[in-house]
């Protein structure tokens, strides 16, 4: 008995430890097992957009983030010089790999 405790306390721990790099994305909407959200942010008064340009990150257990998620990133990407309308999109699975993007129109 002894020892099955001791295993028991061990997996629970073990499982503890493996969920503490879980980490969900910023969004307007959580959602515990999945989110892929868009959301507007910032629009100008520039003239009806053209062009569009789209700029991610990701990351994966909290652990590790890559990418550019900036609006020079998305500018460059879409060939925009003036920004009409800055989106942004939010992708979360379980918490284990998650992605932001943002999403420029313009001109």
């Amino acid at each position: 008995m002894k020892h099955a405790s001791r295993l028991s306390l061990a997996a629970i721990a073990l499982l503890g430890l493996s969920l503490t790099g879980c980490m969900p994305v910023a969004s307007p909407l959580a959602g515990g097992i999945f989110a892929d959200v868009k959301y507007g942010i910032v629009a100008t008064d520039a003239p009806a957009a053209s062009k569009e340009g789209k700029a991610c990150a990701t990351t994966i257990l909290g652990w590790i983030a890559t990418g550019d998620a900036s609006i020079q990133a998305a500018k460059t990407a879409g060939g925009i010089s003036t920004v009409a309308v800055v989106d942004h999109s939010a992708k979360n699975i379980l918490g284990i790999f998650g992605e932001w993007c943002t999403i420029v129109r313009g001109n």
